[in-house]
């Protein structure tokens, strides 16, 4: 995007990432969130990992929303893995929350690369913003879901990318996802008031 204007925008999320409200263990078809959601089943989540082992974050689809609307309970459509961890450790007088996080990765507005090659290739879709500045390239990115995107090795092919074009108070990246992503997840060089928000980043090669 040169001077222009991208919008993207999907349905509004009430929550794109909570946490749990209590530990799950291995083997759990169940797992208490501690915030409402508008989750539905048939979507997609991750359970973050709480040990020391990247790998160890599990991804799953909603069978069915149970509970009470302060504390959500999603049925799984498989068991989980592993433990993930959600108490508060004390230590004297100090005490320290910890707990997993739950992220939404369905949107019902889909950006993603080729699905039979990006993967192979780790060669995706990209959205790069650049202009002189002084607004005069303006993308708002609002609850999507990107997926297979992001160039590996490739500078400056990452998933969402605004680069060096000063002040953007009219642009934002807010509630979105981005997973599958084979370099980074949303860049900012030279950039200056974007609002970047809510969003939910998972399998991405570098930082998000």
């Amino acid at each position: 995007v040169r001077f222009g204007t991208l919008d993207m925008h999907g349905m509004e999320r009430s929550t794109t990432w909570t946490e749990l409200a209590t530990s799950a263990a291995a083997g759990d078809e169940t797992i208490t969130l501690n915030a409402p959601v508008d989750w539905v089943a048939g979507e997609e989540i991750i359970v973050a990992t709480t040990d020391y082992v990247s790998t160890h974050t599990e991804r799953r689809t909603i069978s069915e929303v149970l509970g009470t609307a302060a504390n959500p309970i999603l049925r799984l459509n498989t068991p989980l893995d592993f433990s993930h961890f959600a108490g508060i450790e004390n230590y004297g007088a100090e005490s320290i929350e910890m707990r997993a996080e739950v992220g939404l990765l369905t949107r019902n507005v889909l950006f993603r690369g080729d699905p039979e090659t990006s993967a192979k290739n780790q060669f995706g879709a990209h959205i790069m913003v650049h202009s002189p500045g002084d607004e005069s390239s303006i993308a708002r990115i609002s609850y999507i879901e990107l997926n297979d995107v992001g160039q590996a090795f490739q500078l400056g092919r990452y998933p969402i990318h605004y680069h060096m074009i000063g002040t953007v108070n009219k642009s934002y990246v807010i509630g979105n996802c981005v997973h599958n992503s084979y370099n980074r997840g949303t860049t900012i060089h030279g950039v200056h008031y974007l609002r970047v928000m809510h969003n939910v980043y998972y399998s991405a090669m570098g930082h998000n």
